[in-house]
């Protein structure tokens, strides 16, 4: 099983569109194939830092999700809305061990 945190910075102003089209891209990604969770945070501190984090199955599924179309209108449609680009930095998930703890 598989993780990735991914940082988030976007430009001021956008916050309410933002939060519109990830809410969106989370509601396909959690019903894929392999998907284990996927969770939108928001900084209480600084309401244009984000982070998701996305747990998959596999290696496997997790590049699925890049190839959905969901995917690809999120990632287009905030692409010009990035403050800095985003970061996403994989971790192998340790515990919990099953899907069943997730």
């Amino acid at each position: 099983m598989i993780a990735t945190c991914v940082h988030i910075k976007i430009i001021p102003g956008k916050e309410k569109e933002f939060i519109a089209a990830t809410s969106e891209n989370r509601s396909h990604s959690i019903k894929e194939p392999g998907n284990l969770r996927f969770d939108f945070l928001q900084d209480p501190y600084d309401a244009n830092t984000f982070m998701l984090y996305e747990a998959y199955e596999s290696e496997a599924a997790a590049a699925a999700h890049k190839d959905t179309a969901h995917y690809a209108k999120w990632r287009d449609t905030v692409a010009d809305w990035m403050a800095i680009p985003r970061n996403g930095v994989r971790y192998n998930i340790l515990e919990p061990i099953n899907k069943s703890e997730c």
